[in-house]
């Protein structure tokens, strides 16, 4: 598999000069199989950019792709209205995100373009999509497997671990430790992965005080996971809009001293495994 980075910032996008090294767009990882098949994780602002990579790249050919998403927070899906292949009518694009009582994976979507959100509605959009709302499951596309755990944070969120090529990654963004069962189920997930894509947006100390409660993790946090379940790579990710680059510096720093295969999610990056 090959994974490259698109958005890697928490919350908010930054786009500001202290945070340039590692990116201001929020989530979207690209993933392709060895065989070229495309998944998309999660669609923040950086989902523009790979939308106008992906347009380039094709051309006039057809894309098709599955997009998971791991909850419908703002940072996670304000991307797409600006994702150019939905509007192309050859295109196909199949979402599954985190089922819910209160909400429809199809309506969520469509209510950040109805108006006076967005100027253009998203079910006017050319390209054709299909929706599929999914729980702790597994599943295949393609030529991936896909198992899905529940995390800890506000309203839910789900976890992805991708298989192919004999090869696994895992994306645990957007997780809160302490929950009994949020704890056990990312450590389930992320068992002897290849990589673990983890949530890093606060510091431990940030965790025991004004942030408990917020629903998000810290890179202490990841490394007990790695050590715990025996995942080979980390990858620190969701950082803080607050955090520039140079203090972003200093967390990998802090992480490197305890677990050695650590990387911090830079836009751009891309990683094979």
């Amino acid at each position: 598999m090959l994974i490259k980075f698109w958005g890697v910032r928490g919350s908010i996008p930054t786009p500001q000069i202290e945070n340039l090294w590692y990116g201001g767009n929020t989530p979207c990882i690209e993933i392709r199989s060895d065989n070229g098949n495309l998944l998309i994780i999660d669609c923040g602002s950086g989902l523009r950019l790979l939308g106008r990579h992906l347009a380039a790249e094709r051309g006039s050919r057809p894309l098709e792709a599955d997009i998971l998403l791991s909850h419908y927070h703002w940072d996670h899906i304000q991307g797409l209205p600006f994702f150019v292949p939905l509007y192309s009518q050859i295109n196909r694009f199949h979402f599954h995100a985190l089922e819910s009582k209160e909400t429809d994976l199809r309506q969520v979507l469509e209510g950040q373009m109805q108006t006076p959100y967005f100027p253009v509605e998203m079910r006017s959009l050319p390209a054709k999509c299909r929706f599929s709302s999914i729980g702790e499951t597994s599943f295949s596309l393609k030529d991936f497997k896909v198992t899905t755990k529940l995390l800890n944070h506000p309203q839910g969120c789900l976890a992805f671990r991708i298989e192919s090529g004999g090869r696994t990654l895992v994306y645990a963004s957007d997780n809160e430790p302490g929950d009994k069962k949020g704890d056990h189920n990312v450590r389930e997930i992320a068992r002897g992965a290849d990589m673990l894509i983890y949530d890093a947006q606060f510091t431990p100390e940030q965790l025991t005080k004004e942030k408990k409660g917020w629903g998000h993790s810290s890179w202490e946090e990841g490394v007990r996971i790695c050590e715990e379940v025996g995942a080979k790579q980390m990858v620190l990710y969701h950082h803080d809009p607050d955090r520039a680059d140079n203090l972003v510096d200093e967390i990998l720093q802090m992480a490197l001293k305890k677990f050695s295969v650590a990387q911090a999610a830079r836009e751009g990056m891309e990683i094979k495994i």
